[in-house]
């Protein structure tokens, strides 16, 4: 039986949202709102996030806005780099998801079809949980993000958004941590809003 998003058994993998290829991906603006909003709600319900970035010597570090949300964050880890395509084969991010003790693990990220599908792949075959959120992660291509989230769904991985997996680890209306993200909720549709005029 497949259960719900459990805050207390609950983490996220961020997965190289760096340098120029962060502002060329399909719908890049959309997706630094959504993780914006994303960080910014986890942050509230305690969830630990798995900081990554792909080879940053020669890609860059990740975008300084998201960059800025992350180095605020209480529960991030440092940033991990890497230079296998998927995360979980660098021994010091196996070590890091190991020690986070959480069976579930949001991912998010770009590209979906290479860092984000190979590392989504290296969780399961290490019997984790992987909820891929379908407008958090990017491609140059939608192509190759869609043949991503085909392959992913194929191979077992769970398939949600932002605003599902948020509202599923705060599970009631009744609690403060709803009052506080209730705020980035509205800022986000907002955003998204600001964003679809823009490319109209």
């Amino acid at each position: 039986m497949t259960q719900l998003l459990d805050r207390n058994n609950c983490g996220l993998i961020f997965v190289d949202v760096q340098g120029e290829l962060a502002r060329k991906v399909h719908q890049s603006q959309q997706l630094m709102t959504n993780l914006t909003f994303l960080i910014q709600s986890l942050e509230v319900l305690g969830i630990p996030i798995i900081w990554l970035e792909q080879y940053p010597k020669g890609l860059g570090t990740t975008v300084p806005e998201i960059k800025e949300t992350l180095q605020s964050y209480s529960k991030a880890s440092p940033v991990l780099e890497k230079m296998y395509f998927n995360g979980m084969s660098e021994p010091s991010i196996k070590a890091a998801v190991k020690d986070a003790n959480c069976q579930q693990w949001l991912v998010v990220g770009i590209e979906a079809h290479v860092c984000v599908y190979q590392t989504v792949m290296g969780l399961i075959n290490a019997n984790y949980s992987a909820y891929l959120l379908c407008d958090a992660i990017a491609s140059l291509r939608e192509e190759d993000m869609q043949l991503a989230v085909k392959r992913l769904t194929q191979e077992g991985a769970h398939i949600s958004s932002v605003e599902m997996a948020v509202f599923e680890l705060l599970e009631a209306a009744n609690n403060d941590e709803f009052k506080a993200v209730l705020s980035f909720i509205k800022q986000r549709q907002e955003a998204l809003r600001q964003n679809a005029k823009i490319v109209l």
